[in-house]
């Protein structure tokens, strides 16, 4: 009987860390991939003067 609740835990315990090590991968990647959406979108501004200070 003793075996069998030790065992649950530590399989619980794997589960658990697995999924937070999936969450920590996909927050990683998801930071990285908004990270690199910033910078096309600033890429996209024009770095000259604006329409308003032309006219």
């Amino acid at each position: 009987m003793n075996t069998k609740f030790a065992a649950s835990v530590l399989s619980a315990l794997l589960y658990a860390q697995g999924l937070l090590g999936f969450a920590a991968v996909a927050t990683v990647l998801l930071r990285d991939r908004a990270h690199a959406s910033e910078l096309t979108v600033g890429n996209d501004i024009p770095s000259g003067p604006s329409l308003l200070v032309v006219r």
